[in-house]
């Protein structure tokens, strides 16, 4: 998926990456956009571990049967950095969620973003309402890279394979196709701050097609 953002120069490096702070993706939704999405599997996202204990009752995010999300190697020795994976995982199914339910006001958004991020996932998810898309398919979210900068903030770069996932009319189901190319594979920069329920919320999002890191 990507989300309405600044052009990002080709050869960012990671540490760079992790300090933007615009949120948002390089191009608007089309017939033939590929998106972040899921395969027909289950209804429900493949969190990348069990979430987190607390009293916090979290958002029951159900994916329709036709869209999984799939995270490879989502998962760390560290329970903390556990935390904050789960978190950011949950955040991109919340984004999905919201699209498939034409709903830039979902509930899950708020939940799992705040700031600049919880701006950009609800435009986002308008530019599908408008458009009268949602979406079918799989994604599969790899290569996370970690940073903590403190207790209660970190930063998380991954990659997104979206080219088995494609946008669907809404009201007839067709399901537009398009050929795999490097822009199939999205370079995503995250920024997660802890907040006062112990909910990893993302605070800021870029993401960038295309880039090497993330392209076989």
């Amino acid at each position: 998926m990507n989300r309405r953002t600044l052009p990002i120069a080709t050869a960012l490096t990671t540490a760079a990456f992790l300090l933007l702070t615009a949120c948002g993706s390089d191009d608007e939704p089309g017939a033939n956009d590929k998106i972040a999405g899921v395969d027909s599997g289950g209804p429900k996202s493949a969190s990348p571990s069990a979430l987190p204990e607390n009293d916090v009752k979290r958002p029951d995010i159900q994916l329709p049967g036709d869209i999984k999300d799939s995270f490879e190697d989502w998962k760390s020795s560290d329970p903390t950095k556990d935390a904050v994976l789960t978190d950011a995982a949950e955040a991109m199914t919340a984004t999905n969620y919201a699209i498939t339910q034409g709903d830039p006001d979902e509930p899950a958004l708020a939940f799992y973003h705040r700031g600049n991020a919880l701006v950009g996932a609800a435009d986002w998810v308008k530019t599908f309402v408008d458009a009268g898309l949602t979406y079918t398919g799989t994604v599969r979210y790899y290569d996370p890279e970690l940073q903590m900068f403190d207790s209660k903030s970190g930063g998380l770069v991954f990659c997104a394979d979206e080219s088995q996932a494609f946008s669907k009319n809404r009201k007839t189901g067709k399901i537009n196709k398009t050929p795999v190319t490097k822009t199939s594979y999205v370079l995503y920069s995250t920024r997660l701050e802890k907040n006062a329920d112990g909910i990893w919320q993302t605070t800021e999002l870029k993401s960038k097609k295309g880039q090497e890191k993330c392209t076989p």
